[in-house]
């Protein structure tokens, strides 16, 4: 699982779509590690506006997928959007890995049959609600 904090929440994707939370308010709890990307020059009403965009467009639940279109890939978009950097590719390349082994092929149909939304979050709308 990644994620973003920003603006003092904690932004991620799942199968629901795009939810946020309290930082480490997951069912998941703290991190295992952070990575620090530096800071952001972009506003909060401009970023809201941008994950409102993204939740209509590519990061829709429907669209997630466990191994092409996760969490990884949405924190490495978002990352690039507010500081011009990439996530690290030891995050990003993850998938790939596990799916180049055979225990990864084996295990492919299950995983690619699950829903994978980490509990403990609130599904992102513009403004908490507010249209």
């Amino acid at each position: 699982h990644t994620s973003i904090i920003v603006h003092k929440d904690e932004f991620f994707y799942g199968s629901e779509g795009i939810s946020s939370c309290a930082p480490g308010g997951t069912l998941l709890g703290p991190p295992d590690s952070v990575v620090d990307l530096g800071n952001t020059e972009v506003t909060e009403e401009i970023f809201l506006e941008y994950l409102s965009s993204l939740g209509e467009s590519m990061f829709r639940g429907e669209s997630y997928n466990l191994f092409e279109h996760n969490c990884n890939t949405f924190s490495n978009e978002v990352a690039q959007f507010l500081t011009g950097r990439k996530i690290p590719s030891y995050i990003t390349d993850l998938p790939a890995e596990v799916l180049a082994t055979p225990f990864g092929q084996a295990l492919r149909p299950l995983l690619d049959s699950i829903q994978i939304q980490p509990p403990g979050g609130n599904t992102f709308s513009r403004h908490n609600g507010q249209s």
